[in-house]
């Protein structure tokens, strides 16, 4: 499990690099509300995400679904896991009132961030780059000793 925790923490690194400086770029030269910037950015960390998982992180697990369908998949979680870091943001920005570009960055960035990499570890491992022993709960093996039976 540490080798998947450890690509999954390097794709995710480079994932959280692209939204911070995108976020930030965004909030500071584009005029862009920060649910806006938050948005634009997790759509270009989510990218770099699957890129590195697909690629990266789960390339030796044999897919129980299509390319197309991992993808949506993937979207899917890390839409749940943006959901979190959305909330954590609106409740920051519009809740207490913490509406400085800093205070935007710590509860986006920061601790929705660490919120959300959580859901998205799980929802990564079991739901996206799943394997067919996963899915099924693993396959059973024959009893030492037995033949396999053959139907035509």
């Amino acid at each position: 499990m540490l080798p998947e925790i450890a690509g999954f923490a390097l794709a995710g690194g480079a994932a959280y690099a692209a939204d911070l400086g995108l976020f930030v770029w965004l909030r500071a030269h584009t005029g862009l509300g920060p649910l806006t910037a938050k948005s634009l950015s997790f759509l270009a960390g989510c990218t770099v995400a699957y890129l590195g998982n697909a690629l990266g992180t789960y390339r030796r697990r044999v897919p129980v679904t299509s390319r197309a369908r991992r993808y949506g998949v993937f979207f899917a979680v890390n839409t749940a896991g943006a959901g979190v870091q959305l909330l954590c943001l609106t409740g920051s920005h519009y809740v207490l009132g913490f509406t400085s570009p800093g205070a935007d960055i710590v509860s986006g960035a920061g601790v929705g961030m660490a919120l959300a990499t959580a859901l998205r570890f799980w929802g990564t491992r079991t739901l996206v780059f799943r394997t067919a022993n996963r899915r099924s709960g693993g396959v059973p093996r024959a009893e030492e000793g037995s033949r396999p039976t053959w139907t035509g």
